[in-house]
């Protein structure tokens, strides 16, 4: 297998259009497009929702569209080409309606500013991610003419009083954002430059959410924040780098925001994402421990195997560090799913640092991961500090072998779940039949099973008879009662 045909290293940056399952007639037409991360998705929902609250209405043809948005990921330099493309796209619908407008959202908005608009001339609205709230009045900027832009970073905004509107939604998951921003500095990342400082969210706000998510029938809420380990609201609008430890010690951690979720009820399963080594503690793990409706999953991004790399990423932690943390994970969830993040050719690596990434992943055997060449990104540290010097036929080489060993230990772990019994949550139909549903267990492996009687939403458990490489294939010996 080579590196173009393995998708989980690219699975993050492939666009998908969004649209409500139920799309009312009327109104201007959207189309709205994701790339990147978790995160972007779920910010396209908010932008769904203020402007599905002027009246717009979304579609899944750009080209019948008055207004389409890309919402965008600056994170590799892939990612951007992948939107540039995009946009060259749309320009045949701006020449058959001249009215039409073409919008960046999101980070690489944010990082790329008026270029989009005055240097490549191939969008009408240029908006950053905290900026969503100004985009009726930037659309009507546009509509008369008018260069439209606000790229302006927030250090309060967290839409926390907004219902995100559920685009392209299989009724049964969501995702719900804890967090905005993110203050850890990698040195290879530009977050903290696109999406600014971190923010907290009112815990209110959020249990809230998910109350009312699990009243309209979802099973399953994702927390979602760039790291949600450092969660912390203190409320008052207090600024967690101005705390005191007696206003820290008074605070929401993450911790017993995610019990606080848990308790909605027992059969709204809870997943977060993504958790960060140095912020990653023992109180989350007994919290996963305590409550069964938290999935023993968790996305631990590593990055590297080597402390040197680590030390230049900034990433706040060593080798044994890390590894200390997956033998707490380990001895506290001894079923727990780990998947990861792994850069390969960062700045200066060397061939016994790239084999320690690799001794690293066969010591955790990671269930499954997100594998990428380093690009250097513009305004990082990395790129200020450090040359990029890794020629780019070794990168590959590394990233292939990194890839093949990942193939084989995803192998391996979905091996181990043959011969027992899953407790699956019903998401749909398998992508290959339409007699065949599929849902994930807790360790978030995807489980197919035969339709028979059931339907999205229940929870069944399936004893698991065979697997591919990535997926258990069972049948079903019953079904749970829930309090649906």
């Amino acid at each position: 297998m080579n590196i173009s045909e393995n998708k989980v290293i690219d699975e993050s940056i492939q666009g998908q259009a969004l649209v409500l399952d139920t799309v009312k007639t009327g109104g201007k037409k959207l189309f709205l497009e994701s790339y990147g991360c978790q995160m972007n998705f779920s910010d396209s929902e908010i932008v769904a929702s203020i402007l599905i609250d002027k009246g717009y209405t979304t579609t899944q043809n750009f080209e019948e569209a008055d207004v389409i948005f890309v919402n965008t990921c600056a994170i590799r330099e892939g990612a951007e080409s992948k939107v540039r493309n995009r946009l060259n796209d749309f320009k045949r619908v701006k020449a058959k309606n001249p009215k039409a407008l073409v919008g960046v959202l999101g980070c690489m908005a944010e990082r790329l500013k008026h270029q989009f608009l005055e240097q490549e001339k191939l969008v009408d609205i240029v908006v950053g991610p905290d900026a969503y709230r100004d985009l009726p009045n930037l659309l009507d900027q546009a509509e008369e003419g008018h260069r439209a832009i606000n790229v302006i970073l927030s250090k309060e905004e967290t839409y926390a009083d907004l219902t995100p509107v559920r685009l392209g939604s299989n009724g049964v998951t969501a995702f719900i954002s804890i967090t905005r921003g993110c203050d850890n500095m990698c040195s290879f990342c530009v977050v903290p430059f696109t999406r600014g400082r971190e923010r907290s969210r009112d815990p209110e706000s959020i249990i809230n959410e998910a109350k009312d998510l699990f009243a309209r029938g979802y099973r399953e809420v994702t927390l979602l924040g760039q790291n949600v380990d450092s969660y912390l609201y203190s409320g008052g609008g207090l600024k967690k780098e101005t705390l005191t430890e007696e206003q820290k010690a008074n605070s929401v951690t993450f911790a017993q925001l995610l019990e606080k979720v848990a308790l909605i009820h027992p059969d709204l399963r809870v997943r977060f994402s993504t958790s960060h080594p140095k912020d990653m503690n023992d109180e989350v793990l007994h919290t996963m421990a305590k409550h069964e409706n938290i999935c023993n999953n968790i996305h631990l991004p590593v990055q590297s195997g080597n402390s040197r790399v680590l030390e230049m990423m900034n990433r706040g932690y060593t080798r044994e560090w890390y590894m200390s943390r997956i033998n707490a994970i380990r001895n506290i969830l001894p079923d727990c799913g780990i998947s990861t993040d792994i850069i390969t050719g960062f700045c200066s690596e060397t061939e016994e640092e790239h084999l320690e990434t690799l001794s690293l992943m066969e010591f955790v055997q990671y269930d499954f991961a997100y594998m990428f060449m380093y690009s250097e990104r513009p305004k990082t540290l990395a790129e200020r500090k450090y040359e990029d010097n890794v020629p780019e036929p070794v990168k590959k080489r590394r990233l292939q072998e990194v890839v093949d060993l990942q193939r084989k230990l995803s192998g391996i772990r979905t091996e181990k779940g043959l011969g027992k019994v899953h407790r699956v949550l019903a998401e749909g139909f398998s992508k290959k039949s339409d007699d065949m549903l599929m849902g994930r267990n807790s360790q978030n492996s995807v489980v197919v099973f035969p339709k028979e009687n059931y339907k999205k939403g229940d929870y069944v458990n399936v004893m698991v008879t065979e697997c591919t490489s990535s997926t258990l294939i069972g049948k079903v010996i019953g079904k749970e009662e829930t309090g649906q």
